[in-house]
């Protein structure tokens, strides 16, 4: 019981922090020895949540090479265009209690026609990943309350069950303790009849007695008479 008012407690918790806003901004960042321009997004929550969410969505926009420093990909589709020229770099930078997450790319190596378009979906796909980690981290929560919610019903369950089990054995428990106390006042009537019995048949005894000996008597005295004729 203690584990589910505990889960509720967290999801109270939760319930009281407000929703995030994703801010995107421009920020500048090393890449070969060259000083680019990109955008970036610090959002709140734990490092490994941020980057495994954030490898997630890169893995969606073309080849990448995680493990590069900064990440890379090539033949990146942004905002469903796919490019056979340019590379995507992205990165992220862990705080205290939160994680920068940041995308971008040197227009030295793109077409000048498409640098314009890259950059500001860039901007749009930093933002639109913002907005589903915080959504994704919510509905986690939410997943997490409903799974609380579902255990705490099922023992409310289990408790109205055993309940209606408990009142029945209850009704059938009463319904025998009236039935043994009958038997049991039966039970000393019939006791205390029995002794009255025993004591009548005592008595009834020791009269047969008196009477059998009393006999006895009568039965020599007619012997003896008859000894006597003669």
């Amino acid at each position: 019981m203690n584990k589910f008012l505990g889960a509720i407690g967290l999801s109270l918790v939760i319930g009281l922090v407000q929703g995030q806003t994703v801010t995107v901004n421009k920020q500048n960042e090393k890449v070969k020895n060259e000083t680019i321009e990109v955008f970036a997004a610090t959002l709140e929550g734990r490092k490994e949540d941020v980057q495994q969410a954030f490898n997630r969505y890169l893995k969606e926009t073309g080849k990448v090479k995680l493990f590069s420093t900064p990440t890379t990909i090539t033949e990146p589709v942004i905002s469903g265009t796919p490019f056979s020229k340019g590379v995507v770099y992205a990165g992220t930078q862990a705080g205290d209690k939160s994680t920068t997450v940041w995308m971008g790319i040197n227009p030295a190596e793109w077409e000048e026609k498409d640098v314009t378009y890259a950059t500001r979906e860039l901007q749009k796909m930093v933002y639109q990943f913002g907005i589903k980690f915080y959504r994704d981290q919510v509905q986690k929560q939410i997943d997490e309350t409903q799974q609380a919610l579902e255990a705490v019903e099922k023992q409310q369950q289990r408790m109205l069950n055993q309940s209606k089990d408990l009142t029945i054995r209850l009704s059938n428990n009463e319904q025998e303790k009236i039935r043994l106390e009958k038997s049991l006042e039966n039970n000393r009537l019939e006791n205390e009849a029995l002794k009255i019995r025993i004591e009548n048949n005592r008595k009834a005894q020791d009269s047969l007695v008196n009477v059998n000996t009393q006999i006895k008597k009568v039965m020599e005295t007619h012997k003896e008479r008859q000894r006597k004729i003669n």
